[in-house]
Order: structure tokens, then C-alpha cells, then sequence
């Protein structure tokens, strides 16, 4: 889900529901796409599932340092940005520049399309303590893993392609799928994935604090700030 389809997505939502005479609450995570949201969005067209599919199935075959250097050649300007080893940006950066005949650079600096002018957001940012918030990110993989969350790695096929997935990004999947290897051992894969989401956590506190700009910052539980939500 690109982070344009996710913000129409978003909108058909909080206008059924302002429809419906709720008050829609959007809730991150994934500060960028609440920012496309919030902020506006550069244009960006939409490409076919087909192309990006070819494009994969190039990557796999002539490796990414060669479909980087093509890339390069054909857009230098991108190229010069991206490291060979991001597949899903070097994907994307191509696929634009073959649907469209222009660069990923180019329609990155349109002026952004805005939020619809009926809208108005209040931001509210959490921010609660370092320690609560790893305590609490360790027992959210012990419950993941108690739902099953093991046996869903080992459903996953596992190529040496894999590792260029994006899937290989998700919070406990690299890890797991290191023990299910024979790698590691279960405690020391647990122990990897609980500290790969501690350290998520903290850049998602980083980019909140540094990128948003917050009505309300929430640091502990206080029901008296309901007046000051309600006020703005």
C-alpha cells in the first residue's frame, strides 16, 4: 500500500463516518502516511501492478547492482540517491520513469496536492516514558509469538531472494527466520526481535518529535487534557 492509495483510502473513511455524524480518529504508527494525510501529497501517478511486477522479476535476474547502474544511466539523478540494495526503491524509482517518461525527482517536487479544505486536524502526539514503552514493546512480541507469530514465518517461503523482500524488514521476521534456520537459538532470536522493535520505537519517537507538528503532546494519562483537546 503506497502511501497515496492509503491517504484515499483514509479519506473514504473519515467522510463515511462524518456522514455517519462520528468524529473520525486516524492513529499512527506510520507517521509519513498521516503526514500525506494531514499535509498534503506531491502528485504521483499511478503505475500497473504489471510493470512492477517485470521490474522484480529483472531485479531478480540481473541483480541489483547491474539494475542500479541501469537505472543510473537512464535517470542520474535518482540513481545518485538510491543505494543499490534497496530493491523496493529502485523498483519504484524505475517504474515511474518507464510509466511516465519522467523521474521520481520530478514528480517528488510538485507542489504537493492539499487535504480537502472541509478538514481540520488535531494532532496529537504520544510520547509516554522510555521505560514503559520497551516494557510494553517486549510483551507485544511474547504475544505475537503466542498467536502464532513463529509458525507464520515458517508458512513463508524462504529463497535467498528473500532477504531483498520487504517482508525481511518486518519486526521479528528476520530474526525468526534466523532460528527456524538453525542460526540461532529461540531465546536469542526472541531477545534480537524485542530489541529490533525497541529501537522502531525509539526513531518513531525521533521522527514524531522532529517531523510533526503536534496540537497536544501526550506524555502520561491525564484525563484533564480532554478539555484541552476539546477546546481546540
Amino acid at each position: 500500500c503506497s502511501a497515496a492509495r492509503w491517504r484515499d483510502m483514509a479519506l473514504d473513511e473519515i467522510n463515511s463516518a462524518l456522514d455517519a455524524g462520528l468524529l473520525p480518529v486516524i492513529t499512527g504508527g506510520t507517521g509519513l502516511y498521516i503526514r500525506t494525510l494531514t499535509e498534503g501529497l506531491s502528485p504521483m501517478p499511478i503505475v500497473p501492478d504489471e510493470v512492477r511486477q517485470a521490474l522484480n522479476a529483472e531485479v531478480r535476474a540481473e541483480g541489483n547492482e547491474a539494475f542500479h547502474k541501469r537505472l543510473a544511466a537512464e535517470d542520474p539523478e535518482m540513481g545518485a540517491r538510491l543505494h543499490p540494495g534497496n530493491t523496493q526503491r529502485l523498483v519504484r524509482a524505475m517504474e515511474i520513469l518507464m510509466h511516465t517518461g519522467k523521474s521520481l525527482a520530478y514528480w517528488q517536487s510538485q507542489p504537493p496536492v492539499p487535504p480537502p479544505a472541509h478538514l481540520r486536524f488535531i494532532t496529537i502526539v504520544l510520547l509516554p516514558p522510555r521505560d514503559w514503552l520497551y516494557a510494553r514493546c517486549n510483551a507485544r512480541f511474547n504475544i505475537m509469538l503466542d498467536m502464532g507469530g513463529l509458525q507464520e514465518v515458517r508458512n513463508f517461503p524462504a529463497p535467498d531472494a528473500a532477504r531483498t523482500w520487504p517482508l525481511h524488514k518486518a519486526l521479528g521476521y528476520p530474526e525468526l527466520r534466523s532460528y527456524l534456520n538453525g542460526e540461532t537459538t529461540l531465546d536469542d532470536a526472541i531477545n534480537a526481535a524485542q530489541q529490533s522493535t525497541r529501537r522502531y520505537a525509539k526513531r518513531q519517537m525521533t521522527w514524531f518529535r522532529g517531523q510533526t507538528r503536534a496540537d497536544i503532546e501526550i506524555v502520561q494519562p491525564d484525563i484533564n487534557l480532554l478539555d484541552d483537546i476539546l477546546s481546540l
